[in-house]
């Protein structure tokens, strides 16, 4: 005797091809199950140890430890440990320990940033937390999710999370929000038809996906996929393969830091060896050469650079932008290309009647977005409820023909339960004073034909006085095609040919104006149990829109005057996309609309075409893999690309673009785990002001680093050149350590956390490519090196010669000469063509405090006592101080005079200081 089905396990893994092509049946036999008993409590175990937990796989946990690492594998970090190896091994503990303290510091605050570590794995394994109730021998019992296997029969309703991926067997009135797989605004509505096997995931209706949810209807599946094998399961192995890419900062600090290997070897030997040929002391030469190599790497730029990063994070913070890494500050500040979805970001994610069209003319719909107070329009004119029959009628029908509920009190979309659209009707609705519970009353629904894929249609019949008022909303086309008659103001009259082409020739018009249109109908039976497509009058068109966010056009703009480009990627139709992107300024009447059906992989892509996606502004009906696909595109033709999201399909793309941009309202956890930066106000605004914040912290980094690097090279040519003269060294090693330890933090920290030029968005971003410092920033490190040089040197000389001091003395000099050259330095950072006297510098609060306190520090090396003999400095006396303050001037004199001179550059963000 054979076993029944669902009780014969094959001990071989099953997957269904194409469930969405094949009828029910043939995938239950397939799956070899019965839908009547579903699977014994036998062979589910059998299956489970086959299949393996319906789960998603988990991602490793990035341990504190590992964050702590990562903050010491920058290259310069690697110099400060050897410099500071090399310390200890001469004994020269105390420059030792200086340069132990920057690391630790610098360490810390990286550390303590960046703790919050992506979790997108995580994220993604929560979603299958939940129950789920199956049929096992013959009877309806509720197990853990986890524990479906394909075969089991699932019973479903609204309100539920579906649990796996599941092939509809029954379904009435079902409709699931795909949003988080799709990009899709509006649930979709689900049928029991197979549908072609090429069809895209948005358009099978016959099918159910993992981690989506139910807002409607009910009915029964059969399990075809879990854990890994499913939709879900797929796009969180695309995660895990979209590698998050080095930022921009990284890389130039590491091009930069390999090339200071180099000088600071190169340092070290030649000082060291003029120093020996010039017969001075070996042990002092081998000390200066140290030091010097210390000084050839900024210290201070590490821990500088990641304060003003954190500085600018919390900026951001106040513009409610949420930095998930701290790096990526500095990138948004590069970037060029912006990828957007639409619902949400550029529009409100808030379906609103805007218009009602009946016979005699059109009725506007006023009123802030989904609140509901407003008023009724014609041609400027208010119109009341009760002064248009016809308008009276539509409004009832959209609220009668409804499952969306409205709750009493409530003004936000957020706050209501069910389709968009449906809400947006009782919203209108509610305007004229017609709320659901009270027309529910008075017309009580007897019967409801649910919306059908196939009509297009929904009905309700609604008794009243002792017959049935049939209420009927749909496509236009489906609508008008069922009406024989049409509501006009007179009375009720045949719908001829001609005026109902002239109803679709209105709506084609109106759809092509980026609104979503449906028609209203009804008509009088005595019996519920007729059909409610046949013999309807017509009465109403409803205009409904989903309407831009206030600020998106202007930062749209903003974009576009800072040279970025800003590219829509959504799963929404092609028509869609293109009347929201001409509306919010992304694009005019003629762009091209790219549909995803007809993009091709990059391997098969030819150069026109790479050129052509490149350049292109609207991607409509997108797959997670192709929105990869394309910002793959874009950084492999050098762009620095930032992508918004909000759902799980969204999550590879943002961690596998630049800045990945979550959203905070209404973003799932997967995508804000898997993103750089998360809006708290999900406005396309912010994204704009973060940018710019970004361009300010990159243009602070590039001045301290000027700055740091000029008043190292000085204090290397100072004493190089002594070496080569036979001179006395004008600076000791411990002089060059307190001296960095001054200069290259309290300064340079000022200037990094400067509020940055106004004009900053005025320019198109920085080519991507450029390094963090150009050529002319590199003729400017060395020209102002030379200006302290001269200054320093000349400095000594007048002391030993002109002063007739003692070695001791003519060196405090010098080193003061140093010390306050540097300090005053600092001003010669401001942009070229700006005030002198008003700046982004002078503007600083935060370099005057530094110089305050730096100034404290020089004279408390050279009076208080110990630290005085710890640093072989005296004080200089009168005409000492005197020959310092003069000498300290001409660097910075210099330097105002050669700003002053030299004209505002063009690009600004490519300028330095």
């Amino acid at each position: 005797m054979s076993k029944k089905r669902g009780e014969n396990s094959t001990n071989r893994m099953v997957k269904v091809e194409n469930p969405w092509a094949l009828g029910f049946e043939e995938v239950l036999s397939e799956l070899d199950v019965d839908q009547s008993t579903g699977l014994s409590t036998r062979e589910s175990r059998l299956r489970l140890r086959l299949y393996g937990q319906n789960v998603l796989k988990e991602a490793e946990k990035k341990t504190a430890l590992a964050i702590l690492v990562d903050q010491f594998k920058s290259l310069i970090m690697a110099l400060l440990l050897a410099a500071g190896l090399i310390s200890f091994a001469f004994g020269e503990w105390l420059e030792g320990g200086a340069i132990v303290a920057v690391i630790v510091i610098n360490a810390a605050i990286g550390f303590f940033t960046e703790l919050r570590a992506v979790r997108s794995m995580e994220a993604l394994r929560q979603l299958g937390k939940v129950a789920a109730k199956v049929r096992r021998d013959a009877e309806v019992s509720q197990i853990p999710a986890q524990r479906l296997v394909p075969g089991d029969i699932v019973v479903i309703e609204g309100g539920d999370i579906v649990s796996a991926d599941i092939r509809l067997i029954e379904a009435s009135k079902l409709q699931a929000d795909e949003s988080a797989l799709t990009g899709e605004s509006m649930p979709v509505s689900k049928a029991l038809t197979p549908v072609e096997e090429g069809a895209l995931l948005a358009e099978r209706k016959s099918m159910l996906y993992k981690g989506t949810a139910l807002t409607r209807g009910s009915g029964e599946g059969v399990v075809v996929a879990t854990g890994m094998n499913t939709e879900l399961g797929r796009i969180s192995s695309l995660v895990e393969e979209a590698h998050e890419e080095a930022t921009p900062l990284e890389r130039r600090l590491d091009r930069m830091a390999r090339r200071l290997i180099w000088v600071t070897l190169a340092i070290v030997v030649l000082v060291a060896g003029a120093g020996i040929m010039r017969q001075k002391d070996v042990l002092l030469m081998i000390e200066t050469s140290i030091a010097l190599a210390v000084a050839a790497i900024p210290e201070g730029l590490p821990i500088v650079a990641t304060i003003a990063l954190a500085r600018g994070m919390w900026r951001m913070v106040r513009k409610n932008a949420l930095i998930n890494r701290l790096s990526s500050v500095e990138t948004l500040g590069a970037t060029n290309v912006i990828f957007t979805d639409k619902t949400g970001t550029l529009t409100e994610n808030r379906m609103t009647v805007v218009s009602i069209v009946v016979e005699g003319g059109e009725v506007e719909v006023k009123g802030d977005g989904l609140e509901r107070e407003g008023r009724f329009e014609t041609d400027g004119r208010e119109v009341r409820p009760g002064d248009n029959a016809l308008l009276d009628r539509a409004l009832e029908i959209g609220v009668l023909c409804n499952n969306a509920t409205l709750p009493e009190g409530q003004r936000r979309e957020d706050r209501s339960v069910g389709d968009p659209l449906e809400v947006a009707l009782l919203v209108a609705g509610a305007k004229a004073g017609l709320a659901r519970p009270e027309l529910s009353e008075r017309y009580p629904e007897e019967r409801e034909e649910a919306f059908d894929s196939e009509t297009k249609m929904m009905a309700t019949f609604n008794a009243h006085s002792g017959t049935f008022r049939v209420a009927v909303k749909g496509a236009p086309e489906a609508v008008l095609g069922a009406c024989t008659h049409v509501a006009a103001p007179e009375g009720r009259r045949e719908l001829s040919d001609d005026a109902r082409t002239e109803w679709m020739e209105r709506s084609i018009n109106m759809a092509s104006e980026g609104l979503r249109l449906l028609a209203f109908a009804e008509k009088e039976v005595a019996d519920a149990g007729g059909k409610p497509y046949e013999g309807l009058t017509f009465v109403a068109l409803a205009a409904l829109l989903d309407p831009p966010r206030e600020d998106v056009k202007g930062a749209i703009a903003a974009c576009h005057h800072a040279g970025i480009r800003v590219v829509m990627m959504t799963g929404d139709q092609a028509a869609t996309a293109r009347n929201v992107a001409t509306a919010v300024g992304l694009a005019d009447d003629g762009a091209e609309v790219i549909n995803g059906a007809d993009l091709k992989s990059p391997e098969d892509l030819s150069d026109d075409e790479k050129r052509r996606y490149t350049e292109a502004t609207i991607f409509a009906r997108v797959s997670p893999e192709q929105k990869l696909q394309l910002i793959t595109l874009q950084q492999a033709a050098g762009q620095v690309v930032a992508m918004t999201g909000d759902g799980v399909n969204d999550a590879p793309a943002l961690k596998k673009a630049d800045i990945g941009i979550a959203m905070g309202l209404r973003g799932t956890q997967v995508a804000r785990e898997a993103a750089d930066m998360v809006l708290k106000d999900d406005a396309f605004s912010t994204i704009v002001a973060a940018i710019e914040e970004g361009r300010v912290i990159f243009t602070n980094i590039r001045k301290f680093v000027v700055y740091l690097l000029s008043c190292n090279i000085s204090e290397i040519m100072t004493v190089f050149i002594a070496s080569i003269v036979n001179a006395p060294l004008p600076i000791l090693p411990l002089q060059i350590l307190y001296l960095n330890l001054i200069t290259d933090i309290f300064p340079a920290l000022a200037l990094g956390v400067g509020e940055g030029d106004p004009q900053i968005m005025d320019a198109p971003p920085r080519d991507p490519a450029e390094p963090l410092l150009t050529r002319a920033h590199w003729k400017q490190v060395g020209g102002f090196g030379i200006l302290i040089t001269v200054a320093v040197l000349g400095a000594l000389a007048i002391a030993l010669e002109g002063l007739g001091m003692g070695d001791t003395q003519a060196v405090t000099v010098s080193f003061l000469t140093m010390a306050f050259a540097q300090l005053w330095h600092v001003f010669n950072m401001r942009e070229h063509g700006s005030s002198v006297f008003n700046n982004d510098v002078t503007r600083n609060a935060w370099v005057w405090g530094a110089l305050a306190l730096c100034t404290g520090l020089l004279f408390a090396a050279v009076y208080v006592a110990p630290l005085a003999r710890v640093l072989k400095l005296e004080s200089p006396g009168l005409s000492g101080w005197g020959l310092v303050a003069l000498m300290s001037l001409i660097p910075f004199v210099a330097g105002q005079v050669w700003k002053s001179l030299r004209k505002r550059p063009a690009q600004i963000c490519a300028a330095t200081t």
